[in-house]
């Protein structure tokens, strides 16, 4: 056991710049080929020690989520600590949020990553990489790309990494909706879709979208960047259209719905660029708020912060 008393974990949101879906598999989910990539916008996970599992949340976008054992930070602690066959570890864990629910940008798999790192240093379990990725794919298609962060290509639900290597920054904007969209009824209208349609339709393009990246080229990641979900959330959601063009109206070299939605998300040429098109997009009242954010950054990982915060 370690004898640290508290072990604070900062894990990024994500977004998808490529999304294929396949067909609906035997176990319910579909096959996908996606391209995932970590931004610079943060939850921070606490685990101090402690009888039993409790759990906190705090912070801007914490607002109805519920701290019980359904909560995937909690599920993460619980799955850990029976992997472990140490049924008797406990601890408290503080979310403090700050990726907004439901809006495609993986904010409850990210916690449920930072929770299993945290639990797993604070216990001293010093469990294997490869141990903890499938604990995290057992909790989420997304937890396993959430402790690695950077760039990848995922496959199978999302799970299954290969790392994607790319110099060059990328600068997004993330126009977050005022309402959530749950990832499930999405689906379920995708393949509504699909089967009205007699089948899917050419969309996401996954190869290009891992050529541009290891070019640096932002023109060609433009043209080549997609969603499959896109029409389907655009069904459930239809406003989101207005922040599409909010966004390419402002100088976004492109705009899409990020993942399931309703989270909209640009590229832009540059760190400058994207702050002035967070801002028109603010003023443009198509969005909750819009945000400026660097891509391709590292996983969950350890973080330093004040004993108050």
């Amino acid at each position: 056991m370690s004898d640290q008393q508290r072990i604070t974990v900062r894990v990024p949101a994500k977004i998808n710049i490529s999304l294929a879906i396949g067909p609906l598999r035997a176990d319910g989910f579909h096959e996908l080929t996606t391209v995932f990539q970590a931004v610079d916008l943060y939850d921070v996970v606490t685990a101090e020690r402690a009888e039993g599992i409790s759990l906190a949340l705090q912070g801007p976008e914490a607002t109805g989520l519920v701290a019980d054992d359904t909560n995937l930070a909690w599920r993460a602690a619980a799955l850990l600590a029976e992997a472990a066959d140490r049924s008797r570890i406990g601890v408290a864990l503080r979310v403090s949020k700050f990726i907004p629910v439901a809006a495609g940008l993986a904010g409850g798999s990210a916690d449920a990553a930072a929770a299993l790192l945290a639990c797993d240093l604070l216990w001293g379990l010093g469990t294997p990489r490869a141990e903890l990725d499938a604990l995290a794919a057992r909790l989420g298609s997304d937890v396993t790309f959430a402790l690695h962060g950077h760039t990848a290509l995922g496959t199978g639900r999302g799970e299954h990494l290969s790392p994607i290597s790319t110099a060059a920054e990328f600068h997004w904007v993330l126009a977050v909706a005022g309402r959530g969209l749950s990832t499930p009824s999405v689906y379920r209208e995708l393949d509504r879709q699909r089967e009205a349609s007699g089948g899917p339709a050419d969309g996401a393009a996954p190869d290009r979208v891992v050529a541009a990246l290891q070019a640096g080229d932002c023109t060609a990641l433009a043209d080549a960047m997609g969603n499959d979900l896109q029409s389907a959330a655009l069904a459930l959601a239809p406003e989101l259209a207005r922040t599409l063009e909010a966004g390419v109206s402002a100088g976004a070299l492109a705009g899409m719905v990020a993942g399931s939605g309703p989270t909209c998300v640009f590229l832009a040429r540059d760190r400058a660029t994207a702050q002035s098109i967070a801002r028109d997009i603010q003023a443009s009242g198509t969005c909750r708020f819009a945000v400026a954010v660097l891509g391709n950054v590292a996983g969950a990982r350890p973080a330093t912060l004040p004993a108050d915060q």
